[in-house]
């Protein structure tokens, strides 16, 4: 008996909840028609009388309408007795809602419903320094970070955050990868303090574990999403290229061929941080091919003279070795230049 009583009151409960909105509504269109209909010359419309009854529960008051007749004044003393707290009961359930609402964003617990947007996996300095050159760079797209924090690491407007494992499916839905723009896997943070010299396999293995989840939802829905992937130690790029990760993040290997390149030609880790920041001005954009470039020279001069290096197609990056090489339909030009060139560079192209 004790248990059906208590399945009732929840039942009621929840029912509460569903129609508290609708019922507030609702007595505030029969409450601005029944002081229309008790004094139509005070209140000339209907949307004057719902003016009148909002100003009254909300406790304003401005005075500019009034009841003038007895029934209008004990009309509004009713409307102040079931009125007042039915209305303090809806702001309270409004507040309570968009509390939630964002408890449930900052702990990661809410789906990602946007699209075109960039999903960051895992937590870590260099995803920090990501997230700054996304909103430095791209002023509209959505960042979406997947970690097991037990809140987002930092707010920013258009950084939404989801709680999991990214090798699992459910966190890459939530996440909404089938409508993403990218996918940038780091490696794991904790890996690397723990076991990145006893053991460098398990950092990549992990990430390894991460590109292999969006591959199997790639083949499921049969969809084609571009993914950057962090690879500690460079002998295992291979073993990615076979879970389609199209793009790997400068492992160890590289960085410290860089620093040694710098022992020998002094400066050329600022031309490195030059290609691979904004902070500068330039910057590296991919550029269409116009119908009237033949070969590489013809493109390489005249972007040449628009302010524009062309640099590479694709990743070969020995374009001025093969000027006089056709360049084939499929080329994929790569410049350096800054943003106003690439702006003017794109639009006569289109034309």
């Amino acid at each position: 008996m004790g248990m059906k009583i208590k399945k009732i009151l929840y039942h009621l409960i929840m029912l509460r909840d569903k129609i508290l909105v609708p019922f507030v509504l609702l007595y505030i269109l029969l409450a601005a028609l029944g002081i229309f209909w008790i004094e139509p010359k005070t209140f000339e419309s209907y949307i004057t009388s719902i003016y009148w009854v909002l100003t009254t529960l909300a406790t304003v008051g401005f005075g500019d309408y009034a009841p003038v007749t007895d029934a209008g004044k004990i009309y509004t003393i009713f409307l102040y007795i079931t009125g007042i707290g039915l209305i303090s009961l809806f702001v309270g359930r409004v507040i309570n809602t968009v509390y939630v609402i964002d408890k449930l964003k900052v702990g990661g617990k809410m789906k990602y419903t946007g699209k075109h947007h960039i999903i960051l996996v895992g937590w870590s300095p260099k995803t920090k320094l990501a997230v700054k050159e996304i909103l430095k760079t791209d002023k509209k797209t959505d960042i979406v970070i997947i970690d097991n924090l037990e809140k987002a690491p930092i707010s920013e407007e258009r950084l939404f955050y989801v709680r999991g494992d990214a090798t699992d499916e459910e966190t890459l839905l939530n996440s909404n990868l089938p409508k993403a723009k990218g996918v940038i896997i780091f490696a794991d943070q904790i890996a690397q303090d723990n076991f990145l010299t006893k053991d460098p396999l398990l950092v990549d293995g992990k990430t390894l574990l991460v590109a292999t989840a969006i591959t199997t939802i790639e083949e499921k829905l049969k969809i084609d999403i571009h993914v950057t992937a962090e690879v500690i130690n460079e002998n295992h790029i291979q073993l990615f290229k076979h879970v389609q990760v199209d793009e790997f993040i400068p492992t160890q290997e590289m960085i410290s061929h860089a620093a040694v390149r710098s022992l020998f030609s002094h400066g050329v880790t600022h031309m490195y941080s030059e290609l691979m920041s904004t902070q500068y001005g330039d910057s590296m954009y991919e550029i269409p091919k116009k119908k009237e470039w033949k070969t590489y020279r013809d493109a390489f001069f005249e972007l040449l003279n628009l302010g524009a290096t062309l640099v590479a197609d694709r990743g070969d990056m020995h374009i001025n070795q093969k000027l006089d090489q056709m360049i084939p339909n499929d080329a994929q030009l790569f410049v350096i230049c800054d943003k106003e060139t690439i702006s003017q560079l794109t639009s006569r192209v289109e034309k």
